[in-house]
């Protein structure tokens, strides 16, 4: 019974380990657009990793990477960093923009995320979304 045990959470970690090599790196890049700050993105990367992890048995047929998306765009969306940005903050080009407006810059141009898992995931109408989107493209363009 052990060793059955011991074998599926060998099997469960290699799988893990090989899901968090193959899209860890394009996780972390939309953690940082997210965050603009690398240590901060590292620290919400782990942490919607970790959770990816602990439910990683009960995915079933759900996309790991997906799963893991949203728990960073969740993440994000109730952090301190994202309540306390302003426009201006930080470098790059994204520095301007609000913490919504990043978001639906990250998931709609970055990730290629629909319009409306983007308003279901941020809680918003699909015309808001389009609207913050134009908006960002605007701000950033300027």
């Amino acid at each position: 019974m052990r060793e059955r045990r011991d074998a599926r959470e060998r099997r469960r970690a290699r799988e893990f380990e090989a899901f968090a090599g193959g899209a860890g790196g394009r996780l972390l890049r939309t953690a940082l657009l997210l965050t603009g700050d690398r240590e901060a993105a590292e620290r919400l990367l782990t942490r919607a990793l970790a959770r990816t992890y602990a439910a990683w048995d009960g995915l079933g047929g759900e996309d790991p990477y997906e799963r893991t998306r949203q728990e960073l765009v969740a993440r994000y969306a109730r952090s301190r960093s994202a309540r306390c940005h302003r426009q201006g903050d930080g470098d790059g080009p994204l520095a301007r923009l609000t913490s919504r407006e990043r978001l639906v810059v990250v998931l709609r141009l970055y990730e290629g995320v629909a319009e409306e898992q983007t308003a279901a995931a941020l809680g918003v109408s699909v015309e808001r979304v389009r609207a913050l989107c134009a908006r960002a493209v605007l701000t950033v363009a300027a």
